[in-house]
C-alpha cells in the first residue's frame, strides 16, 4: 500500500505532464504557427472564402514578393499577396504592374486594376488581393508596415480536397 506522500507525488507528476503539454501548445500557437481562416473572396481564385490555412509567424522576417501574408488591421486580420517591397515605386498603368519603372509580369490577379502610383518606405510593403475587383488592400489602406504583418501563409488544411501548399 502506498503512503499518502507517494500518492500525492504521482498525482503531481500526472498533472505536470498536462501542464507542460498546455504550455507547449500555447507557445507554439503564440510564436510559431496558428490556424487562420480566409474571410471573403479577395484572394480568389487562389483562396476561397472559409479555407483554413496555417499562419507561419516565424517566417515574418523573410518576406518576399508574391508571398501570401496575414495582416492585422484595426478591425480584422486580412490575407493578401505582397506585390511591392520596401523602397519601391509601385505603379499600375493600363492594367499592368510596374516596379521602379520596369514592367513586371505577374501570374496572380484576376480582374481589372485601375491606374495608381504609390511608394513604399523602409519596412513597408504594398499588398493586393488576387481578386482585384473585390479586395480592400494597399490601394485603399496604403503601404503596410512590417510590424502589421503577422506572418506568411501558404498551406491549406481545410477543406481536405484542397490540402497542400498554394502559390
Amino acid at each position: 500500500m502506498k503512503k499518502f506522500g507517494e500518492n500525492m507525488k504521482d498525482k503531481i507528476k500526472e498533472i505536470l505532464i498536462y501542464v507542460i503539454i498546455i504550455v507547449i501548445v500555447i507557445l507554439v500557437r503564440t510564436f510559431i504557427v496558428t490556424p487562420i481562416r480566409v474571410n471573403g473572396t479577395s484572394m480568389y481564385p487562389t483562396l476561397d472564402d472559409k479555407d483554413f490555412m496555417i499562419l507561419k509567424k516565424y517566417e515574418k522576417k523573410d518576406l518576399n514578393r508574391f508571398d501570401i501574408v496575414v495582416i492585422k488591421t484595426e478591425k480584422d486580420k486580412i490575407i493578401k499577396r505582397i506585390i511591392g517591397m520596401p523602397k519601391e515605386d509601385i505603379e499600375y498603368k493600363n492594367n499592368s504592374l510596374y516596379i521602379d519603372g520596369e514592367k513586371l509580369d505577374i501570374p496572380y490577379g484576376k480582374g481589372y486594376t485601375n491606374d495608381f502610383i504609390d511608394y513604399c518606405r523602409e519596412d513597408e510593403y504594398f499588398v493586393l488581393g488576387d481578386n482585384r475587383e473585390d479586395s480592400i488592400d494597399s490601394r485603399i489602406l496604403g503601404c503596410i508596415k512590417r510590424e502589421d504583418i503577422m506572418g506568411k501563409t501558404d498551406f491549406i488544411v481545410f477543406p481536405f480536397k484542397k490540402w497542400g501548399k498554394v502559390e
